[in-house]
């Protein structure tokens, strides 16, 4: 065993971070630094892939910013600097990476929500 899998397993998720699955809605809470001073920014939208193992996993989360312009941010699962991601609706998808909603707009970019059962 190589020194990179023995500290994987012992790394600990943060437990403020829920089990994100593609299709998910979610509002990130991320820490950012400016100069000397720190503040917390929430990126709202909708998680586009998951992927990787162990440490370097991380998501991907789109929004439609301002004047339909469309913004992705990757987030690595394990950053410290992720206060905590609330699950705000989760969606019906049967892919693994929803790069198609790139091309979508408007009401045409809508997932059908899960129904709890």
């Amino acid at each position: 065993m190589n020194l990179v899998e023995s500290l994987d397993r012992q790394l600990q998720k943060n437990p403020h971070i829920p089990d994100l699955q593609p299709g998910d809605s979610v509002r990130v809470h991320a820490r950012i630094v400016e100069g000397d001073k720190e503040r917390i920014q929430v990126f709202q939208g909708t998680v586009i892939r998951v992927r990787g193992k162990g440490s370097g996993t991380n998501f991907t989360v789109r929004r439609i910013a301002a004047h339909g312009i469309g913004v992705e941010r990757t987030f690595p699962l394990y950053s410290p600097r992720i206060e905590k991601v609330e699950v705000t609706r989760r969606a019906k998808v049967r892919r693994g990476q929803l790069y198609f909603l790139r091309q979508r707009r408007g009401k045409a970019a809508r997932l059908k929500e899960k129904r709890a059962q």
